[in-house]
């Protein structure tokens, strides 16, 4: 059973959620202020942390900072539809996706399946061919079925979305992605309005991968158009 955090300050929309939550087969668990978040963070095992922005005491950007100090646990943020720059922040301090308020449960049971799924991938046949395991250009190495990635002979690590982003486009080097093509390495039902948070995620690719994330040599801009990896042959 997997366990999910739930980090909300309103009472009702917090005993909403974990209800619902509950009836889907998850263990849920309710946090009130940041506080109680990050306690229950550092004495619990979880696999998915549902994070409001806006809470009492410390707020989920500072919840998100120090959780990502050492630990890659998936958080899926929440944030008010019009606020954003708490949506660009927390995506620029990890959180693997976002969803905006107000949501319906089940768009809420769909965001939580799909980072959970992109973070305990199940690796299919074809993944487990050696030919299709490992995909290179220049000194970037990807281990798809590890999910482990590594520069100029070191080991960076990734968020789930950063990771599929990033295999997405190693995979086709020279190809030009859209936005949208992007999310969709992430969302299986992409939701029109969260294409730019692609910009925030490859802003923070960029900063692990490139020695000159200002100049990168990898992941180019194609503008009005989107991104393409650099082919190396």
């Amino acid at each position: 059973m997997k366990t999910i955090l739930v980090a909300e300050d309103e009472a009702g929309i917090n005993e909403m959620i974990c209800d619902y939550l509950r009836a889907l087969g998850f263990e849920a668990i309710s946090a009130f202020d940041g506080i109680e978040a990050l306690k229950i963070y550092r004495t619990r095992e979880l696999d998915l942390v549902l994070l409001d922005i806006m809470m009492p005491r410390l707020d989920g950007t500072e919840v998100l900072r120090e959780i990502r100090k050492d630990s890659n646990l998936p958080i899926l943020m929440v944030t008010a539809r019009t606020d954003e720059g708490d949506t660009v922040l927390g995506l620029e301090l990890g959180a693997d996706d976002y969803i905006a308020k107000p949501f319906s449960m089940k768009e809420l049971a769909a965001r939580i399946r799909t980072v959970l799924r992109r973070s305990h991938p199940q690796a299919g046949p074809e993944a487990k061919e050696a030919d299709n395991q490992i995909l290179v250009q220049a000194d970037l190495v990807m281990d798809r079925i590890k999910r482990s990635v590594s520069i100029r002979g070191k080991a960076v690590d990734l968020t789930a979305a950063q990771f599929d982003i990033l295999e997405k486009m190693v995979s086709s080097p020279g190809r030009v992605f859209t936005r949208m093509d992007l999310l969709q390495a992430f969302q299986e039902d992409p939701y029109e309005g969260y294409e730019r948070s692609i910009d925030v995620h490859i802003k923070n690719i960029r900063k692990l991968i490139e020695e000159d994330p200002a100049h990168p040599e990898y992941i180019l801009t194609v503008w009005g158009v989107g991104y393409k990896m650099q082919d190396s042959k």
